[in-house]
């Protein structure tokens, strides 16, 4: 009997005060058709109500797809996830206290559907400690409405004298997932995916406890006619299976139309990747490129920092190195903006889940990330700030456990103008908000975590490069053409330490050719 199914009855299934679950990242894998399907039966018919949603990364083009579908007043009363900030839909609901948000790092949120597949307790890891996740802060409560609904769903353990914290499982009712070709019996492959992150985990999930599996793919194709070899999800996990409309069938939000490099189907040379203007963008990846390592594997966060993935293929030297994504991309040269969590050239695609077993086992050499404020201490806030909520997204996962932490975006927030020519920097117009501040709003990293690790912290800006000590932050260099006083001390909070033999940044960073940058 064939499983496939109309997108109207699909959601037609989901009854109110249910938990969904949909999976993808970012914008691969995302199940569009669904999604958009269930945001038209709720504003014909109120309903279903009241509805628990739970993914694990971002799910959004910050705008009006994804998970933004369901963004509604009353269709949604609970949250949990890792990150909303592709989300605005849902992002001024929590802000408004329409809904209790909860934020949980990534790495945990998908490790939490293995833990509800196996019926566990929860997870139990040292991942959150002594940042918001941990119960003696914030305990992941993202806004008021969680703080008043009382519920706890993380608490703190004691194992042979160690902390650890415990991320509580729960039922997930129905579930979306995403991929290439469904049979009509119900088996799944994801060949064309340039992403393959949680969807064989949510579909056990949901399927070991009696729920409703949903697969949306690209095409419907005959009973038993695909390659075994391909199918990650078999027909006994699935109960529908839902062929999308070619408008609703993206890729990655980067391109609706299919690239076969970003899946491994092809390879294209990296000569063709367009080279990097030269701005303060370009200038952080540049100076983050100096502390690569031959052999070694590497995490790339988004904005800023996936600049030095363009820096490494620049200069030529891309393949000495593993880049990788806490999508579960390995090697190749990852996308940046909406397209992030692809990679042009993979070497592999894990599971999301899989990836962060070797992140938080401590398998990762070095991650570059992003930051929003940062503190004299050094702790990091990239979750809450602004009036928006969020969320960690993998930051936490990744910050807490990689061996070096590179944080690395511009000195300054909004509107900053800069002109870099032979070899110097100059501020033309300062960025409209301070980042080094005395009070973050929220710990998304902890420089007291780090010390007890022996981490090493360093923060790299276009004009000045810091490094954590553990008295706080140390200024270490600055760049050629900028003014100690004025183009960085006056737009700190605090005073940072600085250090004796203060240091001009490489001036080839500021110049418009190749650098002849070798690692």
């Amino acid at each position: 009997m064939s499983k496939v199914v109309s997108a109207e009855y699909a959601v037609s299934l989901i009854k109110d005060k249910t938990t969904l679950g949909v999976g993808g990242f970012v914008g691969s894998g995302i199940p569009e058709e669904l999604l958009s399907a269930l945001q038209k039966r709720y504003l014909e018919t109120r309903s279903p109500k009241d509805l628990t949603l739970f993914h694990c990364a971002a799910v959004g083009d910050g705008k009006d797809k994804g998970t933004n579908h369901v963004g509604i007043e009353g269709l949604v009363k609970k949250l949990i996830c890792a990150h909303i900030g592709l989300e605005p839909e849902l992002n001024k609901l929590t802000v408004a206290n329409k809904l209790a948000a909860y934020m949980i790092p990534q790495g945990v949120t998908c490790h939490l559907l293995r833990a509800i597949a196996g019926k566990k307790p929860g997870v139990l890891t040292h991942v959150g400690l002594k940042t918001f996740a941990d119960p003696r802060l914030e305990g992941c409560k993202a806004n008021q409405a969680a703080v008043d609904s009382g519920e706890e769903i993380v608490s703190l353990i004691q194992i042979d004298g160690k902390d650890y914290l415990l991320y509580k499982s729960f039922p997930i009712d129905i579930c979306f997932i995403k991929g290439s070709f469904g049979d009509e019996n119900g088996n799944i492959s994801l060949e064309r995916e340039s992403v393959r992150s949680d969807q064989l985990e949510m579909a056990v999930a949901v399927r070991n406890h009696g729920g409703i599996v949903i697969a949306e793919v690209e095409k419907v194709v005959a009973g038993g006619s695909l390659d075994p070899r391909n199918v990650v999800v078999h027909s006994s996990m699935v109960d529908y299976v839902v062929e999308a409309t070619v408008e609703k069938n993206w890729h990655t939000w980067a391109s609706q139309s299919y690239r076969p490099e970003l899946s491994g189907e092809i390879e294209i040379p990296l000569d063709a990747i367009p080279v990097m203007k030269l701005d303060h963008r370009k200038v952080c990846g540049r100076r983050g490129a100096f502390e690569l390592k031959k052999g070694k594997l590497v995490n790339l966060g988004i904005g800023i920092p996936d600049a030095v993935a363009a820096v490494a293929s620049e200069e030529g030297f891309a393949g000495d190195i593993t880049l990788s994504i806490e999508s579960g991309v390995l090697g190749g040269v990852p996308l940046g903006g909406l397209g992030i969590g692809a990679t042009i050239g993979p070497e592999a695609i894990y599971k999301q889940p899989d990836i962060f077993d070797v992140y938080d086992g401590g398998g990762l050499d070095m991650t570059f990330l992003g930051a929003a404020e940062i503190d004299a201490k050094g702790n990091v806030n990239v979750s809450k700030f602004a009036g928006r909520v969020v969320g960690p997204g993998g930051f936490v996962n990744i910050s807490q456990n990689a061996k070096k932490v590179c944080f690395t975006g511009t000195f300054t927030a909004g509107k900053l103008e800069t002109k870099i020519e032979n070899g110097k920097l100059t501020i033309v117009k300062e960025g409209t908000g301070v980042k080094f501040i005395n009070k973050i709003e929220q710990v998304t990293f902890s420089a007291e975590y780090a010390a007890e690790t022996g981490q090493e912290v360093l923060y790299i800006t276009e004009r000045a490069v810091f490094k954590l000590t553990k008295n706080g932050i140390m200024l270490t260099e600055i760049a050629p053409g900028v003014d100690l006083e004025k183009d960085i001390l006056a737009h700190m909070e605090f005073k940072p330490l600085i250090a004796e033999k203060l240091k001009l940044m490489d001036e080839r960073i500021f110049k418009d050719e190749k650098m002849g940058l070798t690692i």
